[in-house]
């Protein structure tokens, strides 16, 4: 087995302070939470708990001898130019671009798509380990200024700045406290929307990103050009509902700002709007007051989710999921706004996933289909069908379409197809579609794998889709190393994409790699999702290791050889599972993992995921959640299943100082409970697969991370898996 016990075995766990007085009351259930104490991510004890378990995990990783292998062949398979695709202002085209292994991606500017490309902003320069990273950027109409934000070591908080995009100059403005924003420029390019929380009181001292304080009190602000942020005009705050985010958008025509309101991750929101072109004032006429904008109610329930497509003045495109949980569109006009008509209805399969104006009056849509992509353009106003864009089966990963624009660009990828952007011109009235640039991998060669898609039927026998990418022509006798994904939260699709440490595996360990598109997610709209969310939580585990199951008895690998990964919502996947079934996975990869179910609400923005996981305040809710809680179902399996030798497979916990979206006390009070109850609790454990935490220093949930700090991080994770599956390399 890989020299499991090698390691395991005489694994030296440091030993974590149990507070057995800390012991909460949940609708008169009696909980202990002895390791309560790992929630302050500022104490001397959790800087040690974290050293300690960094020095353990080090002793493990020096004995993976496929580390250095794996590093060096993703490095150099990583090393090649990548580009996005280019968005237009103006008679500008902007566009971001990585010459291979650049810690962060580089925004260039040009004149013409053909024209000479200039480096606009290289985030690279803006710190010395590449730590600082651009997080969100809004080009103004007139393509006159660029405004940017970052973010530093992988936090959620972010600080805006604006470049005057002629001579690159950077201005004073300097906005700070930003989280769950967008930028919105009006059209006269005097200033922007933005979204911000109140500066905390300890402003000073605090390194953003490690606090883990609820965000309450989001507020809508418009920023002026060459003003200092306090002078910034408060548009809407709403301090009787503290936990609603909001977001604004700037319709194409400059007319109208929206206001889009939400209360948690549920697709549901309010939607309000302004005319900001028939202010008496204007919006100067705002500063300095304590009025907020005046906006008009158009939708002020949480029913359904709405989102703009377009509008000509007053009557709007919207694509919502109101009575139609795949999504349709329909119009309303802002003067009768009791009366909504369908535009294009609910497919009866496929999930409506974007909708976009192009070309004047058409509009480009992308439907899911059992987890594959279709585009097709239809007519705005009637949504009748007018042509197909041909694709491969894949993933659309971002759409550059303007509504003024006869021209547009579609980023692909699949999990064979390193990344196409494509050119599509709609002038002629038949789309002439042509590669605008396609991304090589020197040494991929794609002929050498194959993707089958399978329907697996789950517990209950839903049937739940599944990609398996492996070389051609494998045996089918159990003998390969196998690592299954899965997210399953959220209305979030897993759809194919590209991924070097999938290729790198599967050529040097033989690895067959799968994702499992368990309920939980979007894959096939609403009902998907509620399906495996709050009461049916658990369909998403049974979901998972159904297709782990299924991968066993169709002859690719076997349990022993099996490694499950999943991050955030995932990683919570990850440690239910392994709970429910240790029997049946030899490895297991959890990333930031949301591990108290009963406290998660408490911390940073997870009261916002009440929508998919209950709350443990509400009693029915509580009984739902300590069922699965990872933290709360660690039990030894050899004490469960006398009559067979079984333990917990070797199991690898990752998280990130700087993580405030799922905040790093979940997977350190994991890591303890794990290794308390399986390990340094007994004197002869059976337990001897390792259960070790990658604890990443300067980085957070995932977003905005350094290439060096990933590759890092994949030589790390993938080298414990192929020990502990005893997968060896091949050249």
């Amino acid at each position: 087995m890989g020299g499991l016990g090698a390691v395991g075995g005489s694994l030296q766990y440091p030993l974590a302070r149990r507070d057995e007085s800390v012991v909460d009351d949940y609708h008169g259930v009696l909980i202990s939470d002895p390791y309560r104490w790992l929630e302050d991510p500022e104490a001397q004890e959790v800087k040690e708990f974290v050293e300690k378990q960094v020095d353990l995990t080090d002793s493990v990783l020096r004995t993976c001898d496929t580390r250095e292998k794996l590093r060096e062949t993703i490095t150099k398979l990583f090393d090649h130019p990548r580009f996005d695709a280019p968005f237009r202002r103006e008679d500008k085209y902007f566009y971001f671009h990585n010459t291979g292994l650049q810690a962060q991606n580089v925004l260039y500017v040009q004149d013409s798509l053909d024209g000479k490309a200039e480096v606009l902003l290289d985030p690279n320069g803006l710190s010395e380990d590449g730590t600082v990273s651009l997080s969100m950027c809004s080009v103004s109409e007139d393509a006159k200024y660029l405004a940017y934000g970052l973010s530093s070591s992988g936090s959620d908080w972010v600080t805006i700045k604006v470049m005057r995009v002629e001579d690159k100059r950077v201005e004073t403005d300097t906005l700070s406290w930003v989280k769950f924003s967008g930028i919105s420029w009006t059209h006269d390019s005097k200033g922007f929307f933005y979204c911000r929380y109140p500066a905390p009181k300890e402003d000073e001292k605090l390194d953003a990103g490690t606090e883990t304080n609820s965000n309450i009190n989001h507020e809508l602000y418009y920023h002026f050009l060459g003003t200092d942020q306090s002078q910034d005009i408060l548009c809407w705050k709403d301090p009787g509902n503290p936990k609603h985010t909001f977001e604004a958008d700037v319709t194409d025509d400059g007319k109208y700002v929206l206001l889009y309101i939400s209360e948690s991750c549920e697709e549901v929101n309010k939607v309000y709007h302004c005319d900001i072109t028939s202010l008496p004032g204007g919006l100067e006429g705002f500063r300095g007051g304590k009025d907020l904008l005046p906006f008009i109610k158009l939708v002020d329930n949480f029913d359904a989710c709405y989102h703009a497509i377009a509008n000509d003045d007053t009557l709007f495109t919207f694509m919502t999921n109101k009575d139609a949980p795949k999504y349709k569109l329909v119009q309303v006009d802002l003067k009768e706004p009791s009366t909504w008509t369908v535009v294009l209805e609910e497919a009866e399969k496929d999930v409506l996933e974007s909708a976009c104006a192009v070309n004047g009056n058409q509009i480009l849509v992308s439907y899911l289909s059992d987890v594959k992509y279709v585009l097709q353009i239809r007519d705005l106003k009637t949504g009748s069908f007018l042509h197909n864009l041909p694709i491969d089966i894949g993933s659309v990963l971002d759409i550059s379409a303007r509504r003024q624009d006869s021209t547009f660009f579609i980023g692909f990828t699949s999990f064979l197809t390193p990344g196409i952007i494509y050119q599509c011109n709609l002038e002629a009235g038949v789309p002439d579609m042509k590669i605008f640039r396609e991304i090589v991998v020197p040494g991929f060669d794609r002929t050498e794998f194959c993707v089958d898609q399978v329907f697996v039927p789950s517990k209950d026998g839903t049937k739940i889709p599944m990609f398996i990418v492996a070389r051609k022509n494998i045996p089918m006798d159990g003998s390969h190393p196998c690592l299954l994904y899965g997210y399953g939260g959220f209305n979030i699709s897993i759809t194919p994409s590209f991924s070097i440490n999938r290729i790198v595996l599967s050529r040097h360990l033989g690895a067959v790699f799968c994702i499992a598109n368990i309920r939980g997610g979007g894959e096939y709209g609403q009902e998907w999702h509620k399906s495996g969310s709050l009461a049916k939580k658990q369909n998403c585990f049974d979901d998972f290791i159904s297709a782990a199951e299924y991968l066993v008895s169709a002859g690719y690998t076997q349990p022993r050889k099996l490694c499950i990964e999943g991050g955030s919502n995932g990683g919570l996947l990850v440690g239910a599972c392994i709970n429910q079934r240790p029997d049946l996975f030899g490895c297991a990869l959890a990333h930031v993992g949301v591990m108290d179910i009963l406290r998660f609400h408490k911390f940073t923005i997870g009261h916002a995921w009440t929508s998919d996981y209950g709350c443990s305040e509400k009693e029915e809710e509580f009984h739902w959640q300590i069922k699965y809680s990872p933290l709360h179902n660690v039990r030894r399996p050899w004490e469960q299943h006398p009559n067979q030798p079984c333990q917990y497979p070797a199991t690898m916990i990752l998280t990130a100082d700087h993580d405030d979206r799922v905040v790093p006390l979940h997977s350190l009070k994991l890591l303890a409970t794990m290794q308390y109850v399986l390990c340094t609790s007994l004197e002869k454990s059976p337990q001897t697969n390792p259960i070790i935490g990658r604890i990443e220093c300067k980085a957070g949930h995932g977003a905005g991370r350094p290439t060096q700090k990933m590759i890092d991080e994949a030589a790390d994770r993938y080298s414990f898996m192929a020990k502990m599956l005893g997968a060896s390399w091949i050249e």
